[in-house]
């Protein structure tokens, strides 16, 4: 029997209950971390690349999988391939008239409409904005959604290398302020833009509408952290992975040619 993989999990949800949008927003997110493999035309050189394209409806389309058995069994014999994640896919085709023909013959298979990668591109294109506060009380964060927990949970476990820890907690803010808050220890210098958008990005993708929290970076000094650990819900963010074998960043979008 074939593995399935998570995309092919979080696509079958989908179609299940294709008027929830918690799965449908799960799915996007999914598709946006998953590293795909595209077909291409010939060698890539350098940085540009030239994917093979199908054609529905008068809609140009790229072949991209999520395992590379599937694009070899499609592609019927040794073919050159480029590495590339959803998110960069949406950032490289927004605006752009092209859409992806996503695992055919394989149970997530699907097109992916122009309009819907220039969607992804700007929903993952909303940076958190900055505001200065102080917290003056700290809570156990109580009702919070388990669509968000478990987002926060995926999002850092996705920035393995980043930063030690973080907590999810209640706060009351010195100006008045009610809320919840995740505060980050132990970031990386310069990796702060990219954990506040990473958790900006598992609020959107969580479903919850009018929804806000607030991102706080620590040192691992800190006598907050403390009192953190009694009242905070913690995320241990893992180690960095070791180093890939050369080749191509799947994050890194390539040009077209």
């Amino acid at each position: 029997m074939t593995e399935t993989t998570p995309l092919d999990e979080a696509h079958a949800a989908m179609q299940a209950a294709p008027e929830d949008d918690a799965l449908r927003l799960r799915y996007w997110e999914r598709f946006a971390e998953t590293p795909l493999s595209l077909l291409l035309e010939a060698e890539a050189t350098g940085d540009d690349i030239a994917p093979r394209l199908i054609e529905e409806e008068g809609v140009p389309y790229l072949l991209a999988f999520d395992r590379e058995d599937r694009l070899a069994e499609f592609a019927g014999a040794p073919a050159p391939t480029a590495g590339l994640s959803g998110r960069g896919l949406a950032e490289m085709l927004a605006g752009q008239g092209v859409g992806v023909a996503l695992n055919p013959g394989a149970p997530s298979q699907m097109l992916v409409p122009p309009d819907a990668l220039t969607w992804l591109a700007a929903t993952l294109g909303q940076g958190p904005a900055e505001a200065e506060a102080r917290p003056v009380a700290l809570h156990p964060p109580g009702q919070v959604p388990d669509a968000l927990t478990e987002a926060l949970g995926r999002r850092l476990a996705g920035a393995a290398g980043l930063a030690r820890a973080a907590w999810l907690a209640g706060v009351e803010w010195d100006g008045g302020g009610r809320g919840h808050l995740l505060a980050v220890t132990g970031a990386r210098p310069g990796a702060e833009p990219a954990l506040a958008a990473a958790v900006n990005e598992a609020l959107t993708f969580s479903g919850l509408e009018a929804g806000a929290l607030d991102v706080v970076f620590l040192p691992e000094s800190d006598p907050m952290l403390a009192r953190l650990d009694r009242v905070g819900l913690r995320f241990d963010i893992p180690d960095p992975p070791r180093p890939r074998p050369p080749g191509r960043d799947p994050g890194t979008p390539p040009r077209l040619r």
